[in-house]
């Protein structure tokens, strides 16, 4: 005859119940921490891409702005307004006066 073996259920401590019970829910809202601090961190990270993004782009508005602000003060720009617009003409030797500085 075959002797079937029984096994006998202990049963389980309501301390032992809680703590699992604790730990489960530990491990639930440190999954949820996880989702999201990763969430947030691919908020900042979308940000900051799109800063850098316009800080590009204020450098080369910058850069063409110091381009155009040099084609406006070139030499011979101001010089031809000069001459043309202002009757101005540009001094001879003949024309230039000295003046010592007495104490």
């Amino acid at each position: 005859m075959k002797q079937t073996a029984r096994h006998s259920a202990k049963p389980i401590a309501p301390g032992a119940l809680l703590a699992a019970a604790l730990l489960w829910l530990a491990v639930i809202a440190s999954a949820l921490a996880v989702v999201a601090s990763t969430h947030q961190v691919r908020k900042q990270t979308n940000t900051l891409e799109t800063l850098r993004r316009e800080a590009a782009q204020l450098q080369v508005e910058w850069g063409q702005y110091l381009l155009e602000q040099s084609t406006w003060a070139s030499y011979s720009r101001v010089e031809a307004i000069a001459t043309q617009q202002l009757d101005m003409f540009p001094a001879t030797a003949e024309r230039i006066v000295m003046v010592s500085h007495h104490e």
